[in-house]
């Protein structure tokens, strides 16, 4: 029914930035939620950012606020996921999920998945 594309993610070193995008097609929807996930190696996967179809409501985990922000295109269907001054701790696949209602922080929530982009941050 609908397909999600990250991109953006690569190797990088502490301090520096990364943008990651994340594009969805196939059905459409009048309105949608999208979120950014990560899980680190032997971690369990983890949430990161949210935003709703008003792009105002947005909520980030602790660990990311001031540093990361999630934007969103509705003409193009895309979201994004500015990073700023990345640190080694944030090494992870990165995933954008999709839910046509309230979505929220728990991956259970999310209908769609992509299927993630590596980044690594490591000096």
């Amino acid at each position: 029914q609908v397909q999600l594309v990250e991109s953006g993610g690569g190797l990088v070193q502490p301090g520096d930035s990364l943008r990651l995008s994340c594009a969805a097609s196939g059905r459409t929807f009048s309105r949608y939620t999208m979120g950014w996930f990560r899980q680190a190696p032997g971690k369990e996967r983890e949430f990161v950012a949210v935003i709703r179809w008003h792009a105002g409501d947005i909520y980030y985990v602790d660990s990311v606020k001031g540093r990361f922000t999630i934007s969103r295109d509705n003409a193009k269907n895309t979201v994004y996921l500015q990073m700023i001054s990345l640190k080694p701790e944030d090494t992870a696949v990165y995933y954008c999920a999709l839910d046509p209602d309230e979505g929220g922080s728990s991956p259970a929530a999310y209908r769609y998945w992509g299927q993630g982009t590596q980044v690594t941050v490591s000096s």
